[in-house]
C-alpha cells in the first residue's frame, strides 16, 4: 500500500476537540488506504484515544505534539503574534513545509484565516481568501462563496472569486463548464448596486466562465447554477439561514407527527422517505468548507461538528488534494493575469 496525500489535521480545535476529531481521523484513515494523517494538539489527551489502534491504521498516523490551543473567542491577530505552539499554527505550518496537502481544522473560523494567510501566502493575484462551501438544491447541490471572509468587496474581488470557485467545482464535481451566478436582489441587468453591476460585467467578458448572469436568493436553491458567487456578509447570512431553516423544518415534521397516536403510525410508514429527507438537509453531510485563495489546502470545519461530520471536512480536504486545487486556481490566475480579457 503507497500512501499518496498526508492531511493535518487540528485535533484540538472545535468544541469538543479531540472526543471528534481523533475518531474522525481513524474513520477517514479506513476510508482512504493512501492516506496519511498528521494529527496535531496535546500528545498526552491524544495518544490513549490512539493506542489501540490496528497496526495498519496506526503506521498511517504521526503525532505531533502542540503546547497551546486557539480559543474559539480568541483574537485572530492574538493568535498570530501569540500561538506559534498551538495546534492550528503548527497543521498550517506543515502544510507551508510540505509535510501535508492539505489542513482540516474546527477551530476558531477568524484565527485560521488569519493565521492561514500568515503562513501559508495568498496565490499570485488574489488579494483575498474566500470560504465555500456546498449548498442544498432540489438538483442535488451547488457551491456558494464568499461566506464570510470578505465582508466588502470590490467588484474585481467577486470576479476573482467566480475564477477560483468556477476551477474548484470543475475539478471537485468533475463539471466541464460550471454555470456561474452572481446573487443579487433580482435578475435583470438593471437591478442591484454599482459594485454588482460591475461584477457582471467582469465575468461576462470571461470566456472561460460559463457566466448565467444574476441569480435571486430563491433560485440559489433551484440548481440553476453550479456556483453562487456573492460577497461574505451576503453569503454568510444565506448560508446560516439555510443551516436555521433546515432545523426549523425537521423540527416541525416532528412536532406533527407526534401530536396524536394517529400520526405517530403514520410516521412509522413513512420513515423512510423522512430519514432520506432529513439526511438530504443535513448541514453536516455538506461539512467542510475550503478555504480558496491560499497557497495551500485549507478546509474548516463547524465548530459543533460530530465526528461523523467532521470525517466529511476530511474527504473534502482528501479530495482537494487529489486533485491539486491551489496549483489548478494559480493556472488559471496566471491566464487571467496575462490577459485579463480572456482572449
Amino acid at each position: 500500500m503507497t500512501v499518496r496525500y498526508c492531511i493535518a489535521v487540528d485535533a484540538m480545535g472545535g468544541d469538543f476537540g479531540p472526543r471528534v476529531t481523533v475518531p474522525a481521523a481513524l474513520d477517514a484513515l479506513k476510508r482512504h488506504p493512501s492516506l496519511s494523517i498528521l494529527l496535531v494538539g496535546d500528545s498526552h489527551i491524544i495518544s490513549p484515544l490512539i493506542v489501540r489502534c490496528d497496526h495498519g491504521i496506526l503506521e498511517r498516523i504521526e503525532l505531533v505534539h502542540a503546547d497551546s490551543v486557539v480559543a474559539m473567542d480568541e483574537r485572530p491577530t492574538f493568535a498570530l503574534r501569540r500561538r506559534q505552539d498551538s495546534s492550528m499554527y503548527i497543521a498550517l505550518q506543515s502544510v507551508a513545509e510540505g509535510r501535508a496537502r492539505a489542513c482540516v481544522s474546527a477551530g476558531n473560523t477568524g484565527a485560521l484565516m488569519v493565521l492561514g494567510r500568515g503562513i501559508l501566502q495568498m496565490l499570485p493575484g488574489i488579494d483575498r481568501p474566500a470560504i465555500t462551501s456546498a449548498i442544498p438544491t432540489v438538483t442535488g447541490h451547488s457551491h456558494m462563496l464568499d461566506l464570510g471572509a470578505n465582508v466588502d468587496c470590490s467588484a474585481e474581488h467577486l470576479l476573482q472569486f467566480a475564477i477560483m470557485g468556477s476551477v474548484m467545482v470543475r475539478a471537485v464535481e468533475r463539471i466541464n463548464s460550471p454555470r456561474v451566478a452572481l446573487l443579487n436582489i433580482g435578475a435583470e441587468e438593471i437591478k442591484g448596486n454599482e459594485q454588482v453591476k460591475l461584477a457582471s460585467r467582469l465575468l461576462k467578458e470571461q470566456p472561460e466562465l460559463n457566466y448565467i448572469g444574476f441569480i435571486e436568493g430563491d433560485g440559489v436553491f433551484s440548481g440553476e447554477a453550479d456556483l453562487v458567487v456573492c460577497d461574505g456578509f451576503v453569503g454568510n447570512i444565506a448560508l446560516k439561514s439555510c443551516e436555521g431553516l433546515s432545523r426549523l423544518v425537521s423540527s416541525k415534521l416532528k412536532q406533527s407527527f407526534t401530536r396524536s397516536l394517529y400520526r405517530r403510525a403514520l410516521a412509522l410508514l413513512a420513515r423512510p422517505v423522512l430519514k432520506e429527507l432529513q439526511q438530504q438537509l443535513d448541514p453536516g453531510r455538506r461539512n467542510g468548507a475550503s478555504l480558496l485563495g491560499l497557497q495551500g489546502i485549507v478546509v474548516k470545519s463547524h465548530g459543533s461538528a460530530g465526528s461523523h461530520c467532521f470525517g466529511h471536512a476530511i474527504d473534502q480536504a482528501v479530495s482537494e488534494a487529489e486533485m491539486n486545487i491551489p496549483a489548478r486556481i494559480s493556472e488559471r490566475l496566471e491566464r487571467y493575469l496575462h490577459d485579463p480579457s480572456g482572449t
